[in-house]
């Protein structure tokens, strides 16, 4: 299994010299991925914005929006050219991670329709692939440019039954939010199976996702940010806390765990944006 980290574009405040500091690292000690989360009412930075940038600080390690939530990034001809200018910029590294997103504030922020986000998805991801085919646009030809390996890597996010057809139809595989190994397992088999149904070859890319801090104050910093983040579910947020991975223990624990379900890449999202969190990560799992 492979083990990503996220970026701290999430956590807000940030510092541009953190995020920087926190790629340059992932990408110096192996981390197979750097990944973001997509918010439109809150203050996280956003994720092909902040990808774009890393891109040029990075050199090996490959970039996921997990996830991006597609109906809120304007047309598919806008999305699809964004993702392939990134793709391009990085050399082929873009992991484009899409959802259709469950929360209305952003949806009413950015002026788009929340009840037929799911319609909309399924045009975009329709649309955006035949523009990165190359197919003709206008009197110049098509939306450029050309994802160096043809198109750009798409994974569907979601638990719906719609989310595992879609990453079965469109996708090279399934990625799950937090919720931890066992349910990570649930929705690996639906993957599977959609999959399966579908009638593709192999077997579907299963990407899970973590949260984590190290460090004294490693319990801090967890409650205090996914009490915040995920304030909106009420007392969901409390077990969202309380499953955050705040010793070498814990960590060891569950990377054993999302293996064992299955998982082919784990991101370890962070709670501390201070980049010496990266080292302390490596020296526990790399």
């Amino acid at each position: 299994m492979e083990i990503g980290t996220g970026l701290p574009t999430t956590i807000p405040n940030v510092e541009a010299q953190q995020v920087f500091g926190w790629a340059r690292s992932a990408d110096r000690h192996g981390f197979s991925s750097l990944g973001t989360i997509d918010r439109t009412v809150y203050g996280n930075l956003e994720p092909l914005v902040a990808l774009a940038a890393v891109a040029g600080v990075t050199e090996r390690v490959r970039l996921v929006t997990s996830i991006a939530l597609a109906p809120l990034h304007g047309p598919a001809a806008l999305l699809a050219k964004q993702a392939a200018s990134i793709d391009h910029l990085s050399g082929g590294r873009l992991v484009l991670g899409l959802s259709v997103g469950g929360r209305e504030d952003d949806f009413q922020a950015a002026g788009v329709s929340f009840k037929d986000r799911g319609r909309r998805f399924d045009e975009m991801l329709d649309e955006m692939h035949k523009i990165w085919a190359g197919e003709a646009r206008g009197y110049a030809g098509a939306i450029g440019p050309t994802p160096p390996k043809g198109r750009v890597s798409v994974v569907i996010g979601g638990t719906v039954d719609k989310a595992f057809e879609r990453a079965a139809t469109w996708g090279e595989g399934w990625i799950a939010g937090g919720g931890g190994p066992d349910m990570f397992r649930q929705g690996a088999e639906k993957a599977r199976a959609a999959w399966a149904a579908r009638g593709r070859e192999g077997e579907p890319r299963l990407m899970g996702l973590a949260y984590w801090a190290l460090g004294p104050d490693a319990r801090e910093h967890a409650d205090r940010y996914l009490h915040d983040y995920y304030g909106f579910t009420g007392p969901w947020a409390d077990r969202i806390a309380d499953s955050a991975l705040t010793d070498e223990g814990s960590i060891r624990e569950a990377v054993a765990k999302f293996e064992e379900a299955g998982c082919d890449e784990l991101l370890m999202f962070p709670c501390n944006p201070d980049p010496k969190q990266v080292d302390l990560l490596a020296g526990v799992l790399l």
